[in-house]
Formats: C-alpha cells, sequence, structure tokens
C-alpha cells in the first residue's frame, strides 16, 4: 500500500526520472535497476521477448543473467497468436532452449496450462484484458524490454511488452483487433483500425500495472535496434548503432524517451536512425504513448538522469 502511495506521488511530479546509461553490459543493467531506488522482492517474473526462432537480436541470457539472478527472478513469456516457433507450446519450449535461457534460468510460459480476465481501466475498445494466468503466481514484474521496431505497432518497449507481450494468445488476438474477436484464427481479418489497436495496447499495458499493483519496474535496453521485432524470424538489420540503457517507474516516460532519443539522433554513415523513424512514424507508433498518458498510465514530461 505504502509503495502504491509513493507511486502515485511520482506519477503526479511534473516530471518522471528516467536513468539512462550508455554501457550496454550485465553490470549496468544491475546498477540501473538498483539506481531506481526500489526492490522487487518475493516472486519475481522478468518479462522478457525470448525471440521468434532464427532472430539473433533478442535480449541474450549473458546480458540479463546478473540481474534476474539479482532479484531471483523467473523469465515469464506467453504464447504468440501469429504462428511461427512460440505458438505452439512445445515449439516455444523448444526455441526458449534454442536460445539458452532454460539452461540458466527458470521458466514460466504463463500461459500454458490457462489464460484468465483481469480487469482494465480503458474500455474504448477492449472490455478486459487476457493474460497467462501464471501472472497470479508473483508479486513483482520486471518489465525487461528490447527496444526497436516493429511491423505492426512501429515500435516495440515497455508498453508493448506489458501488452501484448503478458497476453495470451487469445488476448494478443483480442489486442490486435482492437476488441473484435479474441479467435487468433480470425483477429488478422480484422486489423484495419490501427489506432485502435494501439489504444488496446495502452489500455492492456495499464491493466498488468494495476494488476500488479503497481509493482513493476520498467527497463528498455537499447541495442540492435532493427526496423523489425524479436517475433519476427528475418529481421532487417539493424541501421541504428546501440544506444544504452533507460530505466523508470513510468513506462510512459521511458518509451517517449526513447523514442525521443531516437528521433532527436544525429545520424551518420553507419549509424543511421531514418529506417526506425519512418517504421515508427508510419504506423502511428507514438499514438501508444499519447493514449497511455491520456489514460492515465504515466507522463511523457520527463528528466534524464544519467549514471
Amino acid at each position: 500500500m505504502l509503495f502504491a502511495f509513493a507511486l502515485m506521488a511520482i506519477m503526479a511530479t511534473a516530471q518522471s526520472k528516467v536513468y539512462y546509461t550508455s554501457e550496454i553490459s550485465p553490470e549496468s543493467l544491475v546498477k540501473i535497476y538498483k539506481a531506481l531506488g526500489v526492490e522487487a522482492t518475493g516472486r519475481v517474473a522478468v518479462k522478457i521477448s525470448t525471440g521468434e526462432s532464427g532472430n539473433n537480436h533478442y535480449l541474450k541470457p549473458t546480458l540479463i543473467r546478473n540481474l534476474v539472478d539479482e532479484v531471483n527472478g523467473t523469465i515469464v513469456e506467453c504464447c504468440t497468436a501469429y504462428g511461427g516457433s512460440r505458438q505452439d507450446v512445445s515449439k516455444h519450449w523448444q526455441t526458449i532452449h534454442e536460445h539458452g535461457f532454460d539452461s540458466i534460468f527458470a521458466v514460466d510460459i504463463m500461459d500454458e496450462y490457462g489464460q484468465m480476465r483481469i480487469p482494465v481501466k480503458d474500455r474504448s475498445h477492449i472490455k478486459y484484458d487476457i493474460v497467462g494466468d501464471h501472472l497470479a503466481n508473483y508479486d513483482w514484474m520486471i518489465n525487461l524490454a528490447h527496444f526497436k521496431g516493429h511491423a505492426m505497432g512501429g515500435y516495440g518497449g515497455v508498453l508493448k511488452n506489458a501488452s501484448i507481450g503478458v497476453a495470451s494468445t487469445a488476448g494478443k488476438a483480442y489486442i490486435h483487433s482492437a476488441g473484435y474477436t479474441d479467435d487468433a484464427s480470425d483477429a488478422w481479418n480484422h486489423i484495419e483500425n490501427q489506432d485502435g489497436f494501439l489504444e488496446s495496447m495502452a489500455a492492456a499495458a495499464q491493466a498488468v500495472h494495476n494488476y500488479m499493483g503497481g509493482h513493476v519496474i520498467y527497463i528498455n535496453v537499447m541495442n540492435n535496434m532493427s526496423v523489425d521485432c524479436d517475433c519476427d524470424g528475418s529481421p532487417e538489420e539493424p541501421k541504428l548503432k546501440d544506444m544504452g540503457i533507460m530505466a523508470s517507474l513510468d513506462p510512459v516516460a521511458l518509451d517517449w524517451a526513447c523514442v525521443e532519443m531516437v528521433f532527436n539522433h544525429k545520424a551518420k554513415a553507419g549509424d543511421d536512425n531514418a529506417p526506425l523513424i519512418e517504421r515508427i512514424n508510419s504506423r502511428h507508433g507514438t499514438h501508444t504513448i499519447d493514449w497511455a498518458e491520456h489514460i492515465g498510465l504515466g507522463s511523457k514530461k520527463y528528466v534524464i538522469v544519467k549514471l
């Protein structure tokens, strides 16, 4: 309860703190986590994308190991809604093994045995969020996202990792179709409402945040920033050089700070931000952030604290 009040006070301030380090290393991940001044205790879920088979841009186990060990965390994932190597549970476990996660960490596919509905505050499109039912087993979540582009959302950061990432197969279909259907075999016939999809992602991210009682720590790792997501088995090679790690208790401020860093970057040979900017703008990607602020998940006003 005290943490919830403290978090509300943080959100009410003029500027949310976003911590930044240009170093991308196991040690810097622990350092930026500790800089937030909040300890994840009890049963800690570390939500990442384990990456589609064939993709090599996902956050590697060797990079995140120190942080996961620091919080005695469990890597959590959910199945996808588009086929590939992670919609089928057995194939998903195979991919997790292929990418080396289960040899180092405890891993939980949260919707392997079932799903559940959790409330949403913003019911503009979705009337509930459908998540893996193992979410109920955790006291804290570290939302550890790989910041990069995305074919449908424009970009992927902590808001997508909390929404699409925590949703079950049915939940992903429900969000992508902006509440039209939770049938993954039919959802792709109803994806014409782009802003509705983006707004549904914001609503689902807020639902997970609220379900966890605000016990969520948000981290974006800005490396291997392809225009394509880790869910793509054949992603474009990144044109933009690695930028660092950012973390915050405010997911809106965090994703917005990362987007602004990309947008304000001065391109040069071998370090071009134009493809990622085009991907974000062509999908109206920043609308997810705008809507998340609109519904009260956080604030786009932030101050960078360099480590």
